[in-house]
């Protein structure tokens, strides 16, 4: 059965905590899903753990992403492996709520090609983390919401569903780490095509330390936000910008790379 979701996990020397992430997600899940945990080494410590639930739940893949280390790779490579035409970006620390996956997912189904999971609307809220990342995400969530009219309040949030046709074809130019949610939220604003969102509760991991590190995202951030005030583009425009930097096309082979 062809999945109608592909739930993309970028994880990195995860181990055990993997275990209790999957597990939501595979009892939260009610969609026909696959389950993609993308690691950037073979000796990654969560592929073990994800290989065990893998060998019971057939939805389950490890995918070993040859696009270069790092989250924004990872996540480029898990959508381009995808097989369902919708895609969902979700952490593996447990902060995201999977209960909103098939939410997610059903507005792409509608016609939306980003919907967000809002920490910033009403029935949302972000309990945890540090102060200045929070105070930051908010302010640049609202004003551009308010200033640039992108659908969401939370277009930094990492946890959303993207039309993979709509990513494949604008492309995923980010590098550096988590900031290809607002990147996508802007080129879609620019090509004024529908943006949605739900509530969400985003909880702080509870296990392990958080790698994001704001002093290194900081520009990445700063850059596909001043990109959303831009004036309209047409698909071709947009095309042509990412054919003049897309990477070198991954070998079919590697495209196939699981477990």
């Amino acid at each position: 059965m062809t999945p109608r979701v592909s739930v993309v996990i970028p994880v990195y020397n995860e181990g055990e905590a993997v275990v209790r992430c999957l597990d939501r997600i595979l009892r939260e899940v009610m969609l026909p899903a696959e389950i993609l945990v993308v690691h950037d080494m073979p000796e990654d410590t969560t592929v073990p753990y994800a290989r065990q639930i893998a060998e019971r739940d057939p939805r389950v893949r490890t995918v070993l992403n040859t696009y270069g280390p790092g989250p924004a790779n990872a996540v480029r490579f898990g959508i381009d492996v995808a097989r369902a035409p919708v895609a969902v970006v979700t952490m593996a620390d447990g902060c995201d709520d999977p209960r909103q996956i098939d939410d997610l997912a059903r507005l792409v189904d509608r016609g939306v090609v980003v919907a967000a999971a809002s920490r910033y609307m009403p029935g949302g809220q972000q309990v945890g983390g540090p102060r200045f990342k929070r105070m930051a995400s908010r302010w640049a969530g609202r004003s551009l919401r308010l200033l640039a009219r992108v659908g969401t309040r939370d277009a930094t949030n990492s946890f959303k569903a993207y039309d993979t046709a709509f990513v494949r074809e604008v492309g995923i130019e980010s590098r550096t780490g988590f900031e290809i949610g607002i990147e996508l939220t802007a080129k879609a604003t620019r090509l004024r095509l529908p943006v949605a969102e739900v509530p969400t509760i985003w909880l702080d991991r509870q296990l392990g330390e958080s790698r994001f590190d704001i002093g290194r995202f900081l520009p990445s951030y700063l850059r596909w936000y001043f990109f959303a005030f831009g004036p309209r583009l047409t698909p071709d425009q947009l095309a042509a910008r990412w054919e003049r930097i897309r990477p070198a096309v991954l070998p079919e082979q590697d495209l196939d790379k699981t477990r």
